[in-house]
């Protein structure tokens, strides 16, 4: 049986911008728990949350990791996310499956563009909210700046609970308002003596003490009228009223600190039990009937049939595939069957362990709310819900966004070709936000993801994990080639070459067709002039040379063909003398009908702070884009438009530097469109450059 059950059980997710302090925080909070006796740090490479070798060369968090800390007879889940938007899939699946999340802002930068879209997450899933300003010892540190920019960019209320004292080198402890005390720290072991609040902050604490118990107040009725009336609240009541508050999302408290020096953690680990919810608080946990859709609903309690949500996928080189769940209700044990809802099949598994970072520490039982993983499973991945067979349910699933950046991909080992479509397939199951495919045009493989720090994180797993080394390259645009004008054209294939020679001879009527209709073949002949089994082979031809091209080498496409005469030689002719005079035909008739390149257009969807309006706008004019509306979230500006492919292959890194790291964008196919004469040119002078040198 487990130690503990789902009422002392707390699931936290860590979220915020990159480089808030997130993984030092989980780290301090691992190291005031008592659970290591020596505090990891990223800058060093020592974190334990941040292991994996990309993510200690890099200095950030890559993937999300889990662990978990005792305190006050409770269990904390810790749940450490990235804070770089290439990551934000993982970050999104984790606050999925989380209680409440905690919101790092540092107290120098306050809030940036990627914590208001976690902030968005955290609304999505309806959680309970803390908010920890974190480096309160840094130069410049500030925490009244820290929290009027949290009203004004989140456009929320919230209530701080504690003060710092002092700042940046002077920065040495806290004021709890909740007892009116002042927690002054002279070590780096987390440890506090409870003092009386300096006298140079009583009437400042005094007044946001003020201002905590009115929020309280304001956020229950039946507490708003006892505070009218009697002009106070007793501690019991101002603390049930914060921990309800912060269970309906009424209140979000914010605390302060520094994770690196750990003042601050021990208060705030006291808070996250006292107030943030349990499974239990949370519950019942809303899903549907495989089959009809229905609504259903579990219960997190331990009596009730087993469900849980997989939310991560690890391709661990040695241990296998990994997968983390989370249990929304009933128990688990090895010797239990476990059914997969979502792809319909049973699966069966070995050891169920916690993932405390990276090591594996086996249980023999999970309960509702536990986060844990198996190793090996074959069929099942992120997404997916795990349930006993008699009581399916199928748990709605993050769904992954759209790729916004792509590399051709090439071996830097000749036939090392299976061995890297084995390896990306490993890293997709591993991270859903990557795709990869042959593409059918440019004969390239193609890997795409969010952005240009993801695709060569990937490559350095692929190299590492799986000892396959490659070249990334800007991808080939897939240009095509079409027709303006009509013509009737000859193609004639005449050879002798002693014996029996070679003769077709057949004449073509080409035209243009709408954008978008593709190729269309009609056969006109009237009487014998060619017999009926040498037609068929003209059209061969003319599909053959217009898969190569005619001007510049891309396909040709949106034109008709129709076979109105020609003449044939009873001994000469065959099949592959019509295929060539077709295909010869073909060629020379394009050159006569005004033939021009098409290039691919794609809507694009950017959405940036209001402040970089100007300067994005002005870029997409220059990449020949076109604006066609705007719209606006909070300060958040969407502009949408249309832009050649070709504009925006390496516009993922232009866009952050623009916007400081504040903007994103993603795109989909739209349309072809003629490329301008002038660019045209110079696309059709380097494919015949290349064509030469090939030759």
């Amino acid at each position: 049986m487990a130690k503990y059950d789902s009422k002392s059980l707390r699931n936290i997710v860590i979220v915020g911008h990159g480089s808030t302090g997130k993984t030092s925080l989980g780290e301090s909070c691992l190291y005031v728990s008592g659970k290591t006796d020596r505090l990891g740090r990223v800058d060093e490479g020592t974190s334990s949350l941040d292991y994996e070798p990309e993510e200690q060369k890099k200095r950030i968090s890559i993937s999300a990791a889990t662990t978990s800390v005792e305190w006050q007879k409770c269990k904390i889940n810790i749940i450490d996310t990235p804070g770089d938007s290439n990551f934000s899939f993982d970050t999104q699946s984790c606050l999925r499956i989380g209680d409440a999340a905690i919101v790092v802002i540092d107290a120098v930068g306050g809030v940036e563009f990627q914590t208001q879209k976690v902030w968005e997450y955290t609304d999505l899933y309806h959680l309970s909210r803390m908010v920890f300003i974190n480096r309160m010892d840094r130069e410049r540190a500030d925490f009244q700046t820290a929290v009027a920019s949290i009203k004004e960019k989140m456009d929320v209320k919230i209530t701080p609970i504690c003060l710092p004292i002092g700042a940046h080198d002077s920065f040495r402890g806290i004021v709890d308002l909740m007892t009116m005390q002042a927690l002054i720290y002279d070590d780096l072991k987390g440890t506090f003596k409870t003092t009386d609040i300096p006298a140079d902050m009583t009437e400042e604490a005094q007044k946001w003490r003020e201002t905590m118990v009115e929020d309280i107040a304001e956020s229950d009725e039946a507490m708003m009228d006892k505070y009218l009336d009697a002009g106070e609240l007793t501690d019991e009541e101002l603390r049930d009223g914060l921990k309800s508050g912060v269970h309906s999302g009424a209140i979000i408290p914010v605390a302060c600190g520094s994770a690196l020096k750990n003042i601050g953690t021990g208060l705030l680990m006291d808070m996250i039990v006292r107030y943030l919810p349990s499974p239990v608080d949370r519950g019942p946990v809303k899903g549907k009937k495989p089959d009809g859709g229905e609504e259903e609903t579990r219960l997190p309690e331990e009596s009730a049939p087993f469900s849980a949500l997989v939310f991560k996928t690890i391709a661990d080189p040695y241990a296998g595939r990994l997968t983390l769940f989370r249990v929304y209700s009933g128990v688990l044990t090895p010797e239990a069957g476990m059914y997969n809802a979502s792809r319909k099949l049973s699966e069966r598994f070995g050891n169920i362990f916690f993932l405390e970072g990276k090591t594996q520490k086996p249980t023999d039982m999970v309960i509702p709310g536990d986060i844990a993983a198996f190793a090996k499973l074959k069929e099942t991945g992120t997404g997916d819900t795990i349930c006993a067979e008699k009581n399916p349910i199928i748990y709605e699933k993050v769904t992954p966004p759209p790729t916004i950046m792509s590399f051709a991909i090439e071996p830097k080992s000749r036939g090392d070709e299976d061995k890297i479509v084995s390896s990306i397939n490993r890293l997709i199951e591993e991270d859903p936000t990557m795709h990869f495919h042959r593409d059918d045009q440019t004969k390239e493989m193609i890997i795409s993801g969010m952005g240009q720090i993801h695709i060569e994180v990937a490559v350095e797993k692929m190299r590492r994990k799986f000892g396959v080394e490659v070249n990334l390259k800007t991808p080939k645009v897939p240009y095509k080639e079409t027709i303006k004008g009509k013509t009737n054209v000859q193609g004639k294939y005449k050879k002798q070459s002693g014996g029996r020679g070679q003769y077709g001879d057949c004449w073509l009527d080409i035209e243009p067709l709408p954008r978008g209709t593709g190729f269309e073949f009609q056969d006109k002949i009237v009487g014998g002039v060619i017999p009926q089994q040498y037609r068929p082979a003209v059209e061969k031809g003319i599909v053959k040379a217009m898969e190569e091209g005619v001007v510049a080498g891309y396909p040709v496409v949106d034109f008709k063909v129709s076979l109105v005469d020609g003449t044939y030689h009873t001994v000469d002719s065959s099949e592959m003398a019509f295929m060539i005079a077709g295909s010869m035909g073909f060629k020379k008739g394009v050159l006569a009908c005004q033939p021009v390149l098409l290039e691919p257009i794609v809507n694009i969807f950017i959405e940036i702070p209001d402040e970089y309006m100007g300067d994005v706008i002005g870029d997409l004019n220059g990449r020949r884009g076109r604006v066609q509306g705007m719209d606006t979230k909070g300060s958040i500006q969407i502009i949408k438009g249309q832009v050649p492919l070709a504009e925006i292959l390496k516009y993922a890194p232009d866009l952050r530097s623009m916007t400081s790291g504040r903007g994103t964008f993603t795109y989909e196919h739209s349309h072809y469109e003629e490329v301008p004469a002038h660019i045209a040119e110079k696309i059709i002078a380097e494919s015949k450059k290349k064509e030469e040198a090939e030759k």
